[in-house]
């Protein structure tokens, strides 16, 4: 079974589920993920917690038999394993496999074990892992709990949910400034929640009262700058690259993405002038459904010559940020996404980067 993370306690409530499987690389889902499950496992007798790490010299017989060995300590246990990758090996994978038929056979039997809960972890994992025959099995015995990243589209929903859980009244104003400072870090975004709960109660929370209080933590991956880049919001692009400046972020890291992206886009567009369709561009490139409309936006709103200009001013970028600290690479890359935009009116400015 397959399930969201908005749909968490109602699963949990449902009935006794053995195996769960939670991995993703948001760390405030992951946190509450994975709190949720074993406090709910607490409040059904569940109080003893066997915790193991699948590190290069991890012995996977261990999990088989700690499943079928008797607690010394508490009737109801909790068997955690954190993957430090998806992939397991032959060792892993064999060992998985016999617990889930050992799984299946007390189940069969009508002896299903609900003594015992297993919550298995880690990062995100790719398609290849998923489909694995032991991943499978998991997920039909027990719940898949995959962990997305919530976007920008998505985060006035989940702040409004949690403004709820803890019967905060906060006015719009206050809103739209908690997700434009926030953003990208929801763990902070909850803490400062959380002492507005604190300080405030149930009355209502307006933008003159909080703003003193609140502090500037949002944090953006490179990643995040080239979607706000394709919907064309420049404005965000540049607080995003003044951020990342900020938290010392090299310049170099930059220039490779944007060159990756763009090469992209010129590439893409060259296509679609070759009357090739937008649907075979989107299977070509493997754009996921959730990021075609961005890259529509982008498509239909970029033009090849803006493109090209902006690939001519990359390289001059990449080759100043790496022979001379005379000028800021940061705010040459903010002139980049500005001209993907409008380069008819920055290819006027002749900049002379050397």
């Amino acid at each position: 079974m397959k399930i969201y993370h908005n749909q968490l306690m109602q699963t949990l409530q449902r009935n006794f589920i053995p195996v769960w499987l939670v991995f993703g690389d948001e760390p405030w889902q992951k946190n509450n993920s994975l709190t949720t499950i074993k406090s709910y496992a607490k409040s059904q007798g569940f109080d003893e917690i066997i915790r193991f790490s699948s590190d290069s010299s991890f012995d996977w017989q261990q999990l088989l038999d700690e499943y079928q060995s008797m607690s010394l300590f508490a009737s109801l246990r909790i068997i955690e394993l954190e993957l430090s990758s998806g992939k397991i090996g032959d060792a892993g994978s064999k060992v998985m496999l016999e617990l889930i038929d050992k799984l299946r056979q007390d189940a069969a039997d009508g002896q299903q074990n609900q003594d015992v809960i297993f919550i298995i972890h880690g990062d995100k994992l790719d398609t290849a892992t998923v489909n694995r025959k032991w991943f499978k099995g998991l997920s039909q015995l027990g719940c898949y709990l995959p962990l997305y990243d919530i976007d920008a589209k998505a985060l006035p929903r989940w702040l409004n949910n949690q403004a709820r859980e803890l019967q905060l009244n906060l006015t719009p104003d206050l809103n739209s400034l908690l997700i434009e400072l926030f953003e990208g870090n929801l763990p902070a975004l909850e803490q400062e929640l959380q002492k507005l709960s604190i300080l405030f109660g149930s009355n209502v929370i307006d933008l003159a009262q909080a703003e003193q209080l609140v502090i500037k933590q949002a944090k953006f991956n490179p990643f995040q700058i080239l979607d706000a880049l394709l919907q064309g919001n420049l404005k965000k692009c540049i607080a995003m690259l003044d951020q990342l400046q900020q938290e010392g972020t090299a310049a170099t890291q930059l220039v490779w993405l944007f060159h990756k992206e763009l090469n992209q886009i010129y590439t893409m567009l060259n296509q679609l002038e070759q009357g090739v369709a937008l649907n075979d561009l989107y299977k070509q490139y493997r754009i996921w459904d959730k990021r075609k409309p961005i890259y529509q936006h982008a498509l239909s709103n970029i033009k090849l010559a803006h493109v090209k200009l902006a690939l001519t001013r990359l390289a001059d970028i990449d080759l100043t940020s790496k022979t001379t600290t005379e000028f800021n690479a940061f705010i040459l890359l903010a002139d980049l996404c500005i001209t993907l935009y409008h380069g008819d009116k920055t290819k006027q400015f002749a900049l002379d980067y050397h």
